[in-house]
């Protein structure tokens, strides 16, 4: 329990038979989508609903292999890697209790056809938040991933009885003598993704998302209603100077921007756009 977030992976898999493996420790949660799955090098700027969630978490899964090209997991793990004060903005809300089983549990099948060109990632989620505060989470990753071709749909909701994200409660300005963590926060986000391998050494991506996050219930002075709306667009070269080397060169281009609605604006929240182009080099040290 509140195992260090520096520690992402602490864990010992059991494989008990040719379709179940039991995994115990500090594990990724078992969301879909392939921007929370595949390796971060590859994703270069998160959607800000995967960016504000915590991915490591220790508990146990189990792994079923229905058949060579389904998989099922089961997984129980706890949800948060700190106290209620680090985990939420601004702590828990006046009145509302710790919970007494801060775990989530997640259902996430992953299917792989047609040569596994086509991948299926999904997974529903459950948890405690915080007593009488809970938190439901759907996430699908639609990929397409053959030759010079990754593509990707993800598609992602998360409705929660505490601001677990943080995004809505951090919109509150001057104006508020005492913010509080929002309660009652939704959030919805669509991610689009085009990769070409247009050369042995070179690769081309073009990355585009929405989201929205809003308020499904008045709670203090969080009004029911939509609180801001994010584009988020992004272009990349990216130059692999040796063939199967874990190097590779970049240029990435970033536009994000936000706009916030009027019950954003009464709380006095602020949410520059941004524009960045950043070039550097990544390599992977082949550790194992």
């Amino acid at each position: 329990d509140n195992l260090s977030s520096s520690i992402e992976h602490a864990l010992v898999n059991w494989k008990m038979s040719d379709r179940f493996t039991l995994t115990v420790g500090k594990q990724d949660i078992a969301l879909g989508g392939y921007e929370y799955y595949v390796n971060a090098i590859k994703v270069r700027e998160y959607s800000e609903f995967n960016d504000n969630i915590s991915c490591y978490q220790a508990g146990v899964a189990g792994r079923f292999n229905l058949s060579s090209t389904n998989e099922l997991v089961l997984q129980v793990v706890n949800n948060r890697s700190g106290e209620n004060d680090e985990t939420y903005l601004y702590g828990l809300p006046q009145g509302v209790e710790k919970a007494k089983v801060p775990v989530l549990s997640t259902v996430n099948w992953n299917g792989f056809f047609f040569d596994n060109a086509v991948q299926l990632r999904y997974a529903a989620s459950y948890g405690q938040l915080a007593e009488g505060k809970n938190l439901c989470c759907f996430t699908a990753g639609n990929i397409y991933e053959k030759g010079p071709v990754i593509a990707y749909i993800d598609l992602m909701y998360s409705r929660e009885g505490l601001d677990s994200k943080g995004i809505i409660s951090d919109l509150q300005g001057p104006v508020l003598m005492t913010p509080s963590t929002a309660q009652n926060a939704e959030y919805f986000t669509t991610v689009v993704n085009f990769d070409y391998r247009i050369h042995p050494n070179w690769n081309l991506y073009l990355k585009g998302a929405y989201e929205t996050a809003g308020i499904y219930k008045t709670n203090g002075p969080f009004e029911k209603g939509l609180y801001r709306t994010t584009w988020n667009a992004q272009a990349c070269v990216e130059y692999f100077p040796m063939r199967n080397s874990e190097l590779l060169i970049f240029a990435h281009l970033l536009y994000k921007g936000h706009h916030l609605t009027r019950r954003a604006q009464a709380l006095g929240g602020m949410s520059p756009d941004t524009q960045r182009i950043s070039i550097g080099l990544v390599y992977s040290i082949p550790v194992f």
